[in-house]
């Protein structure tokens, strides 16, 4: 009995601070002058997806979640084998190809010499001929075999141009397995945080099968919802403030990035019932990237905080929302 007493004040003790918490956050809306809005939000970064382009075994995953990491930086590597005996393939089909290029080539300046031979033979023989001292037989004799060099030599450039155009082809087919070798390794585009860890070493994966979510920390922002009246007023560039639920005694300046040109009913998530029935349009708060990296370690998107958006030009920050960062 005893035990039970306890527990249900500790429930009712609870009750009283979360009512007395959420009474608190409502007051704040009492203190806020006119021509700034207020809205609740989370800390959001973008997202980029890192995936294979090689179908195949995943060898290895060098980096775990939570962890930064830097532009170029190895993040897992997929096997290879296949496309490497491929590669090989191409190779030695390419050298096979300007093997018979050389030939082709050597084939092709013998019957150009062939050729000019029997050019040279004609007009001595048309010449004889015209004198009288050669007879018609002698001259289409000659006739035909200057016609059968031109011939072989045309047929030897055939084969030329046929060895130069498998050799490109070939050559393109290496480019394109040396291009899918270094997708073998899945590097970080860019420096960021390491979100998720998607897939462990020993899986299959298909061509696209993602690896990674990491968080690109330049672009740090807030989403919140604000009414037609409020996000009319807004320009881009326009001056907030951010406190954060689990640092409420700092101040983060922002600046709006992006305002929706259509409104939408505000996520559950976001407001309350009655709020939730009305258009809102959505709100991007984005935060100075130097800013974000000073405090790179203490950087959490997935934080809630509360939004506070200049709406009116000639507005003056209360005290209360002068900018104050952790030292």
């Amino acid at each position: 009995m005893q035990f039970r007493t306890v527990v249900l004040g500790l429930v009712l003790l609870a009750g009283v601070a979360g009512g007395g918490y959420a009474v608190w956050r409502e007051q704040q809306k009492d203190w806020l002058p006119d021509g700034f809005a207020r809205a609740n939000g989370r800390v959001e970064a973008t997202q980029i997806e890192i995936a294979t382009k090689l179908p195949g075994q995943l060898l290895e995953v060098n980096v775990r979640e939570g962890d930064d990491v830097a532009a170029g930086q190895v993040l897992a590597r997929v096997e290879s084998d296949e496309v490497e005996a491929q590669l090989r393939g191409a190779e030695s089909e390419v050298a096979r190809y300007r093997q018979g290029l050389s030939e082709a080539q050597a084939q092709l300046a013998s019957l150009h010499s062939q050729t000019a031979f029997e050019r040279s033979e004609l007009a001595r023989v048309q010449k004889v001929f015209e004198k009288g001292f050669a007879s018609k037989d002698k001259l289409e004799a000659q006739q035909t075999k200057y016609a059968s060099a031109q011939a072989a030599e045309r047929a030897a450039q055939a084969a030329v141009d046929g060895a130069a155009d498998a050799i490109n082809t070939a050559q393109s087919e290496i480019d394109r397995l040396q291009s899918l070798l270094l997708h073998a390794e899945l590097k970080a585009p860019k420096a960021a945080r390491v979100q998720y860890r998607l897939a462990e070493p020993g899986e299959i994966l298909a061509s696209g099968g993602r690896v990674l979510t990491l968080m690109d920390l330049d672009d740090v922002y807030m989403t919140v919802f604000l009414s037609a009246a409020d996000a009319g007023r807004l320009g881009i560039g326009g001056e907030a403030r951010l406190v954060m639920d689990a640092a409420p005694d700092y101040v983060f300046p922002a600046k709006v990035s992006f305002v929706a040109a259509d409104a939408q009913f505000t996520p559950k998530s976001v407001e309350t019932q009655s709020e939730r029935e009305k258009l809102m349009f959505r709100v991007k708060l984005v935060v100075d990237p130097a800013l974000v990296q000073k405090f790179r370690a203490q950087v959490k998107p997935g934080l809630r905080g509360i939004a506070y958006v200049k709406v009116r030009a000639d507005a003056e920050w209360p005290a209360e929302l002068t900018p104050k960062l952790p030292q």
